[in-house]
Order: structure tokens, then sequence, then C-alpha cells
């Protein structure tokens, strides 16, 4: 007699405890088939992201965990923020962890990820960085700017490029604000997005503004060039 799918699903699980990428994707295949026959079924889903979540937060391998992320990156909620979080510390399923948390729109997976920029250094915060500005929350711009000023360069261009990715108005001022010596050259530049966002938006008094600031003779020639044909864009020229 042929498994049923609930069967095949809890037969699915017992295989993900002690998966890994060297084993038949066939084991696990039944979890992703149960995700896709629950598109319409949000109980299900929810069930499925528990038990997901579930192996988060057990002693499972690597390769177990890391598919658990993947998977909720298509069931993932706030519910499963709570096993998410944690792994955003962890050296190897960080990356994994924030993929799945910048595709949830609930709040609380941004809250996570701005929890974990204090946490986190070097190449794991450049990360939750790079996740904050794919969120684009007006809640990350505060966080980012403290990060200007950061002794890492790279954690302070990171953030001067998440703010110009974010390119609302408070974004352009934490930048303004915030230029320093070191970090004005990517001050500049998230700048030059933020105006050019504005621009698109149809907010040209906004992007005038900044483009004035970025044609002062004290930046970079590119960056006056730029600035200046963006004037001329937001007088409709």
């Amino acid at each position: 007699m042929k498994d049923t799918p609930e069967q095949k699903l809890d037969k699915a699980f017992e295989a993900l405890k002690t998966y890994d990428w060297g084993q038949e994707r066939k084991l696990v295949q039944p979890i992703e088939q149960a995700i896709i026959d629950a598109d319409d079924d949000i109980a299900q889903r929810r069930e499925i992201e528990a038990r997901l979540a579930a192996v988060l937060e057990s002693d499972a391998p690597y390769d177990a965990k890391q598919y658990a992320c993947r998977r909720l990156r298509v069931v993932g909620t706030a519910a499963s923020v709570p096993a998410l979080a944690p792994l955003l510390t962890d050296k190897k399923l960080s990356h994994m962890a924030r993929f799945a948390l910048e595709r949830m729109p609930e709040g609380q997976a941004g809250d996570a990820l701005r929890e974990a920029l204090g946490k986190v250094d070097g190449q794991l915060k450049i990360g939750v960085i790079s996740s904050l500005a794919t969120r684009g929350e007006s809640a990350s711009v505060a966080p980012l700017a403290k990060l200007l000023k950061s002794d890492d360069a790279a954690v302070a261009q990171s953030a001067a490029q998440a703010l110009g990715v974010i390119g609302s108005a408070d974004a352009a001022k934490a930048l303004s604000d915030g230029v320093t010596d070191k970090n004005k050259s990517a001050v500049a530049d998230a700048l030059l997005v933020c105006a050019e966002q504005a621009l698109a938006d149809g907010k040209k008094a906004e992007a005038l503004v900044i483009y004035k600031g970025l044609a002062k003779d004290d930046q970079p020639k590119h960056v006056r060039l730029a600035a200046t044909r963006g004037m001329l864009a937001c007088a409709g020229k």
C-alpha cells in the first residue's frame, strides 16, 4: 500500500533531522510538494512552517537547517522569526536566515535584523545591513545612520549604501548629517541615489535640495557633474 501524502510528509521531516546534501533529494521532496499543495490552505502552510522552525531549534545538522531556511523563505511568517533570529549570529547560517527574514512582510522580521546589528561584526554585519536595505523600512534609518561613523570602513560604506537604497527624505537627512572625511565619498554616492529616487517619485523640490548640496566645490568632479545633470532634470531640461 502506498503512503498517503501525510505519511510521506512525516517521513520527509524525519529524514530532514539527519539530512545532508549528499543524500538523495527525493527524501525531502514531499516537503516542497506539500508547500505547493498548501498554497491556498493557510492552516496547512502554518503547520509546515512550524515543523520547519522546529528543525532550526533542534540539533539537526547544518544542511538540514539550511534546507529549512530555504523553505521558510516561501512559507515563513512572523511565527518563525524566533527560530530564525538566533541564526543571524551564526557564521554558517546567518546568510540563509537573512534571506528568509528579508522576504517577510511582517515587521517582526525587520526588528530581528535590526536587533542583530549590535550582535555581529564584519561580514555578518554587512550582510544584515544589506538585508535591511532590501526591506527598506523607515525604522532602519536611525540604526543605519549610527553606523556611518563606524571604525570599520566597509561597514560605514555599507550603511551609506543601504540608506541610499531606502532613499527616503529621512535617509537623505541621515546621510547629510552623518558625513565625515572618511565616509564622504560613500555618502555622496548614496545621496545621489536618494535624489534620483526622489526625482523619479516626482518630488523635484526634495531632489533639488540634495543635488544643490552635491554640486558644491568640495565634492569630487563626478559627483558635481551628476548633481548638475540632476538639477537640470529637476528644471525639466
